[in-house]
């Protein structure tokens, strides 16, 4: 700081990356950054500051204090503005702008090195999956993503999907349906008192989302918005360079040896020698460790189209937008639609209503499998030094059945998961909250909402004719998932001074009604397809179905709260 005292929880980021560090008790940091790079140093309080690189190993900042940051009004629990000075917790607001600077398909991915002490990581499930986000302080070993809370009202933010030893994938969680676009701002309520009145669902914290809105007195606008960008791979492994594929020390000598080794390196040291491959052909004995070529380079793009006005009692804002994200992982895919609603009316001098809706189509085909082995292309990390990634192309033998490349027949060949495993998913969401607003006095008001979020996901997964585990045609599973909440709240807020210029109180005193279900059914093929590669429920001689939660969870919580703050001059 300006003293030169250490300052822990600096948010450190790579400008116009995600790329970000913290610094620890003492203010110390480590960061990797390119020579030509420009930090950037923010830490609530004080005035951010960038910093260039410049080939430098070591780099030493003091920050300034932001006089101004104190007298800022912020959102706060409930979705209530308080001055920040007023504040016993610390809160962290990221606009929009800067979650755009790198926009990701999960907008809580873009939270990474924005806010000190929040860590955020993501799964290898491709676009649209699920982050990980804690909050310093907040976290255990069993702990889960903090509550979201949408223009006041809390969404549903379950992870669907999960991913075991014998299979399954990540199919997203609530955030990940969240158009980026849409978003005004991000608040980060830290610390117990400042979520306290969401009760249990905010043990780990609460992330407020406000969306954006017209302007009053404004004239009809209209704004698009485009993103393109390329995802890549990059190789962080550093395998060793000098045996090869093989057992005991012996390089492979038959085709069925080098089936059944193409994940070993327990051969002999690499001579350059011709030696044969898991596609039946001879190749010199020599480091390859081209796995990365197997990922492709994965473009994707976001158009947003938005329409926006205001008079003097009114204001609106209708938005589109379609995003088209490829994966990594070859024939991959997520295509989200967003649809998005947000109007306010001033109905009388004292009475003030908002609506806001927003409506969500997405399919993805083919997520990526993330579990021990069985269906997930990312075995291709496994390969032998000297095996060439395109030896496994195109994943099947001459009878269309799985080529094999280790003993282990659950270690699926990478393309043959890619190009002939199902993984799809459709799903539908529509989110919605109606707000009125009733000042009673100058300086008290009465508020009442609804919130409504409700998604159905449609899943199809297929283990397809040939898969080298399976001694039967293939397997099927379709399923429908429901889940809904519906909250309703009422609060009556005041901030009165009780002395003049000495004493004055901040005062909320409410009552919430939260309403959950989760549903779901599904339908299984039984003992294998009759008709290989035909893959449809009617190809199964006998097939299994049933409710997929036995039975439905229903929950209702009844809940009351109160807040007051004082203020002595």
């Amino acid at each position: 700081d300006e003293t030169g005292v250490g300052l822990p929880g600096v948010s450190i980021k790579i400008k116009g990356t995600t790329t970000g560090s913290v610094s620890d008790a003492k203010g110390a940091f480590s960061i990797n950054a390119p020579d030509d790079a420009v930090l950037v140093f923010s830490f609530l309080g004080y005035q951010t500051k960038e910093v260039a690189v410049a080939g430098k190993t070591s780099i030493s900042v003091s920050l300034v204090p932001e006089s101004k940051g104190l007298n800022e009004v912020v959102v706060t629990a409930l979705g209530i503005t308080k001055d920040q000075k007023k504040l016993g917790y610390s809160v962290s607001t990221v606009n929009g702008e800067q979650l755009n600077k790198a926009k990701e398909t999960n907008v809580a991915l873009s939270l990474q090195g924005q806010v000190a002490g929040l860590s955020v990581g993501g799964s290898n499930g491709g676009p649209g999956s699920s982050a990980r986000v804690l909050l310093r302080g907040l976290t255990s070993f069993t702990a889960s993503s903090p509550l979201y809370v949408i223009n006041g009202v809390p969404m549903d933010n379950t992870q669907r999907g999960q991913s075991g030893e014998w299979g399954g994938a990540d199919y997203g969680d609530g955030i990940s349906n969240i158009n980026p676009d849409d978003i005004e701002s991000m608040t980060v309520l830290k610390g117990q008192s400042a979520s306290a009145l969401y009760g249990s669902r905010a043990v780990n914290g609460v992330i407020l989302i406000t969306t954006k809105s017209g302007k009053k007195n404004s004239p009809i606008g209209v704004e698009f918005n485009t993103n393109f960008q390329f995802d890549k791979a990059v190789d962080n492994t550093d395998y060793q360079q000098i045996y090869g594929q093989g057992i005991q020390g012996v390089k492979p000598t038959t085709l069925d040896a080098a089936r059944n080794s193409g994940s070993l390196a327990w051969g002999s040291k690499m001579d350059g020698s011709d030696v044969i491959q898991i596609d039946g052909q001879t190749h010199a004995y020599s480091p390859v460790s081209n796995y990365i070529d197997f990922y492709r380079v994965a473009p994707s793009y976001t158009n947003t189209a938005s329409f926006t006005g205001g008079n003097e009692t009114g204001n609106f804002r209708l938005s589109a937008s379609n995003l088209r994200a490829n994966s990594m992982v070859p024939n991959s895919y997520l295509d989200r639609k967003t649809f998005n609603f947000n109007g306010s009316q001033q109905v009388t001098p004292k009475l003030n209503v908002n609506i806001v809706a927003n409506y969500v189509i997405e399919d993805s085909k083919n997520r990526s499998g993330l579990s021990d082995g069985p269906g997930n292309p990312n075995n291709v990390q496994f390969l032998a030094p000297n095996q060439d990634q395109a030896t496994l192309s195109p994943g099947v033998d001459a009878n269309g059945k799985e080529l094999t490349f280790t003993d282990d027949s659950y270690v699926t060949n990478p393309y043959f998961a890619a190009n002939n495993f199902i993984s799809n998913v459709n799903r539908t969401r529509l989110i919605t909250a109606l707000s009125a607003k009733y000042d009673l006095t100058k300086w008290l008001y009465l508020q009442g909402r609804l919130g409504y979020d409700d998604s159905n996901d449609k899943r199809l997964n297929i283990e397809p004719t040939g898969t080298g585990y399976r001694n039967d045609n293939g397997a099927m599973n379709t399923s429908k998932t429901h889940i809904n909440e519906f909250n309703a709240d009422v609060l009556v807020n005041g901030k009165h001074s009780l002395v003049e210029d000495l004493l004055s109180v901040d005062l909320t005193i409410g009552g919430n009604i939260r309403k959950s279900e989760l549903t779901g059914t599904f339908i299984n093929g039984q003992n294998g397809f009759i008709i290989p590669y035909f893959y449809s429920l009617t190809n199964f001689r006998s097939r299994d179905s049933g409710p997929q939660i036995d039975p439905a969870q229903k929950k209702q919580v009844n809940s009351a709260y109160y807040s007051a703050d004082f203020s002595l001059k």
